[in-house]
């Protein structure tokens, strides 16, 4: 394979308000991560935020990930998981695309391909209790079966911060995208879907489902333990922080992870 467009994906940053009491300074975490991406890949396309851009949805921590973002040469498209809050996220960061009902979800082209980032982000409902889980809600799910359509025989690439598939992880597949049978329909009738990408689980997963091949991005901050019948999803270690590196070419994708040192 040769040339390509790179894409650098960090997935759960959990930015913070301000340095935490206790544990790792996401904005440190993050920081450091950035800068050795940038070093080692000056010439990536995009930056993508794989959702969990702030760890209570706030205001402040939004703040604090936009000054971090402050100066950075490359295109940045964030995305929203389960802890974010779009509302704050969208007060803070205005020029972000959103699709015609206001979710965080839009096509960017790099060169032969589409990336289809979606957001995944529950609206909350009265009576309902809240949720880790993801949704692509009918709108959602609409939405991408235009988007697939609008790209006719280009290659596509999805982002979206929850797995739509088990991935053996009890805890975490409990709360992993509700919608993610019609999600491989969809998939699977349009055909031109070459990688999946996602984060959501803290720790570096790849393989297929249903024929479509998915990387899971481990996070700059703690990681998920190998405990496959865990019933808590918070359970973490300190495995070192990492990111994800994309490289789309006429022949495929080629998916790399690269831990850095922790400040």
């Amino acid at each position: 394979m040769g040339g390509g467009e790179t894409v650098i994906v960090f997935s759960d940053l959990h930015m913070t308000p301000g340095p935490p009491g206790a544990g790792p300074d996401p904005a440190a975490r993050f920081s450091a991560g950035l800068s050795h991406a940038l070093d080692t890949h000056p010439r990536a396309a995009l930056v993508l935020l794989c959702g969990d851009l702030a760890d209570r949805g706030d205001a402040a921590s939004y703040r604090r990930l936009r000054d971090a973002l402050d100066g950075c040469p490359v295109p940045v498209m964030p995305m929203l998981g389960n802890h974010d809050d779009r509302a704050a996220f969208r007060a803070v960061f205005p020029e972000v695309p959103v699709d015609g009902d206001g979710f965080v979800q839009r096509v960017v082209p790099l060169g032969a391909y589409r990336l289809i980032v979606l957001d995944t982000l529950v609206v909350p409902r009265p009576g309902e209790p809240f949720t880790h889980a993801g949704e692509l809600c009918p709108r959602r799910l609409a939405w991408l079966d235009h988007a697939l359509g609008e790209a006719g025989a280009a290659p596509c690439v999805v982002a979206l911060h929850h797995p739509p598939h088990p991935t053996g992880f009890a805890a975490m597949d409990a709360i992993r995208l509700r919608d993610g049978d019609a999600f491989h329909d969809l998939l699977a009738r349009h055909g031109t879907v070459r990688h999946i990408v996602s984060g959501h689980i803290h720790r570096t997963i790849s393989g297929s489902h249903r024929g479509t091949p998915f990387s899971i991005f481990k996070s700059p901050m703690r990681q998920m333990p190998l405990l496959y019948d865990g019933a808590d999803s918070s359970v973490e270690c300190d495995d070192p922080p990492a990111f994800g590196i994309l490289t789309l070419h006429a022949d495929g994708v080629l998916v790399q992870t690269e831990d850095f040192a922790a400040p």
